[in-house]
């Protein structure tokens, strides 16, 4: 199953010594000379309290003097690709430079000429299966579906998702994204199925479908984006969203509302997130800047600081890379022991389902 390598082999076959090598080199002088040159990177979809971006964006400009424009940040992978597209021509503000897209997206994006290849300096140390063999797309970060929950107004939380239908939940369950642009949100609807789908893809899309329509049906579906002010001003009270961007709500809340974070029973799936530089640009020198600030050890350890698992982690903890403090704010391992990765054929077949059933079989505009 895929990624299994990322959480159970690859520190068996990573060459440790070269990928530390790696980790500690500096972005080349000429590299950073020519990022400054160009003065700004242009990012897109990248809200400042998912996965720890807020702080990572902060220090890549504190540490190499670039202005960072902060593109739509809850835009979807989809509306990123429609970006690049949109802006081919275009060398001004507009014209993303880097993208950040569910995986599925990553092979889509180069296939169609969208994408730009560079390795990293701690390329060795990603795993083959979470990397395009000739650097157009490469895996950062996972993480799993949860649910989070206002405390102040659900008294007790759904524990899987078949709760989700209960009356108790009425007017109160959302998505965090657009079913028909958003990974994230595909991913839910995927995971609501899991347990009916019997390892069919296809069909695991397909009644996590009917899964939501009975949702919608019922009352307790509610078709809006959800995110922290969403979720603490009660409009959306339970929201179906990665555990690294709950978690980061919970801590940034405070106990105002209090923040429940549940990993389900069933149906839970993991989701792998890719980085890729845009064929066209504006910045691209900036951009392969962003990438190696990424990579590094900091930035490794930057995403694990916002919940999100980075794809070098492995190779991190068996150096000793890792705070302790980190590691004992993360949901415990039995949590995440059901976990599965989807195939890149699989989600694909997948997120082929979702966006151009969700209208006829849902029915709920998702805004």
């Amino acid at each position: 199953m895929f990624l299994k390598y990322v959480l159970r082999s690859t520190v068996a076959v990573l060459a440790l010594t070269a990928a530390t090598q790696a980790a500690s080199a500096q972005a080349p002088d000429a590299l950073v000379a020519a990022a400054k040159k160009e003065g700004q990177l242009t990012v897109i979809a990248l809200p400042r309290d998912w996965c720890g971006y807020g702080a990572l964006i902060d220090g890549f400009k504190a540490k190499y003097g670039l202005t960072v424009n902060e593109l739509n940040p809850d835009a979807g992978s989809g509306d990123e690709l429609e970006a690049i597209r949109a802006n081919k021509g275009n060398t001004g503000s507009q014209a993303p430079d880097v993208i950040d897209v569910g995986l599925s997206f990553g092979p889509a994006a180069k296939a169609e000429g969208l994408l730009q290849p560079h390795k990293v300096a701690t390329w060795d140390s990603i795993p083959d299966s979470a990397k395009d063999g000739e650097g157009f797309w490469y895996g950062d970060y996972y993480g799993v579906l949860a649910f989070q929950v206002n405390k102040d107004l659900i008294e007790k939380s759904p524990t899987d998702w078949k709760d989700l239908l209960d009356p108790a939940y009425a007017n109160s369950v959302a998505l965090a994204g657009d079913p028909r642009a958003s990974n994230q949100a595909i991913q839910a609807i995927y995971a609501a199925g899991v347990e009916a789908g019997g390892g069919d893809a296809v069909k695991t899309a397909e009644e996590g479908l009917k899964f939501f329509a009975a949702l919608h049906k019922t009352g307790n579906f509610v078709p809006v984006i959800g995110k922290a002010a969403s979720l603490a001003q009660g409009s959306t009270p339970i929201i179906l969203r990665w555990d690294y961007t709950a978690l980061a709500d919970r801590d940034t809340l405070k106990g105002n509302p209090p923040v429940d974070v549940v990993i389900p029973q069933s149906g839970v799936v993991a989701g792998v997130y890719v980085q890729a530089i845009s064929a066209y640009a504006p910045h691209p020198n900036a951009a392969k800047l962003w990438m190696e600030y990424l990579y590094s050890d900091e930035g490794q350890v930057g995403w694990l600081k916002g919940y999100c698992h980075p794809i070098r982690f492995n190779a991190l903890a068996k150096a000793d890379k890792i705070p302790a403090e980190l590691l004992a704010k993360l949901p415990p391992a039995s949590a995440y022991e059901k976990a599965i990765f989807p195939s890149l054929d699989d989600q694909n077949a997948s997120k082929a389902v979702i966006t151009e059933k969700w209208d006829s079989v849902v029915g709920a505009s998702v805004k």
